[in-house]
């Protein structure tokens, strides 16, 4: 099987038995059978329609930021859409690729001065991510400046999916449901001043350096916000910060973070979260439920 990918696309980037700790953000993670870096929505679309045929099984990673990949890796397929990365911007309309990252889209709004997109210019994950989750920072989510995006569903086909029929609410989207692939997306933004732009992004970007533990591998923020109280006082309030597991440790700087301080494995992630989630909830009764991501085998 795993040769057969290299045969049937020689002109796409493919890794056999490769890592995964290569490329996540927590620096952990198994090996993929394969992983393949498709350039444009026509090879992705060709290497979904070749695992529905050959019944492989497959998922796509974004820049795998807010990802945690279980040591045992992952069978079948991996897509990662890093080389998908076009920015263009036509009015007061940005289209981004997949694969672009959250950041250089911001920048690229802000060449442009447009508005309203200040609040993800510290986020550091890809466009289809961000989309998919709804990710959002400083009072400002994804949903606030989407416009459609383009979705490549396991049948093969490609919609646009307009803003209503993305059913966002906090860290969701309608994508998480429907087992599809975000290959691009666009936001309405709205003309500004190029200076006041600039100038909330630079304290937004000063604001998380100064609050997060960008110093240290993570996975970003691990929790949601359970409803009334914010998540790293509670683990404060409960004793655990600055515990380790293993390589992994609550942060020091910020509660809510989960850093990798010496070779962590993906299981002492996997394992500190659990007990994290345990401990709040038997010390406050709060459920604590992950915003990141958990893949993959044991």
């Amino acid at each position: 099987m795993k040769d057969a990918f290299k045969q049937a696309f020689p002109e796409i980037s493919i890794l056999l038995d490769e890592p995964l700790m290569n490329y996540t953000f927590t620096k952990t993670g198994g090996p993929a059978d394969v992983l393949a870096f498709p350039k444009s929505a026509t090879e992705t679309k060709a290497l979904v329609d070749y695992c529905r045929e050959n019944d492989i099984p497959w998922l796509v990673l974004g820049n795998a930021s807010n990802l945690i990949v279980r040591d045992g890796g992952i069978r079948g397929l991996v897509i990662m859409l890093s080389q998908m990365t076009k920015v263009s911007v036509k009015d007061t309309l940005v289209e981004a690729q997949a694969g672009a990252k959250l950041i250089d889209t911001t920048y690229a709004a802000l060449k442009e001065n447009l508005a309203g997109f200040e609040f993800a210019s510290g986020i550091p994950g890809s466009i289809g991510g961000a989309v998919f989750m709804n990710a959002g920072a400083y009072d400002g989510e994804i949903k606030d400046v989407f416009a459609s995006c383009e979705v490549l569903f396991a049948d093969g086909t490609i919609k646009t999916l307009n803003h209503d029929e993305m059913n966002f609410s906090y860290r969701h989207s309608a994508v998480q449901d429907l087992g599809a692939i975000i290959l691009s997306a666009r936001f309405q933004l709205k003309k500004g001043n190029h200076e006041m732009i600039k100038a909330r992004m630079d304290e937004l970007t000063a604001l998380r350096q100064l609050k997060q533990p960008l110093e240290y591998p993570s996975c970003g923020s691990v929790f949601k916000r359970p409803v009334g109280h914010f998540t790293g006082k509670l683990i404060q309030d409960a004793g655990l910060q600055g515990m380790k597991w293993g390589g992994a440790q609550i942060s020091e700087k910020h509660a809510g973070f989960i850093v990798n301080i010496d070779n962590a494995t993906a299981t002492d992630y996997v394992e500190l979260i659990a007990y994290i989630q345990k401990t709040i909830k038997e010390k406050f009764d709060v459920a604590l439920e992950t915003e990141v991501r958990i893949i993959g085998e044991e």
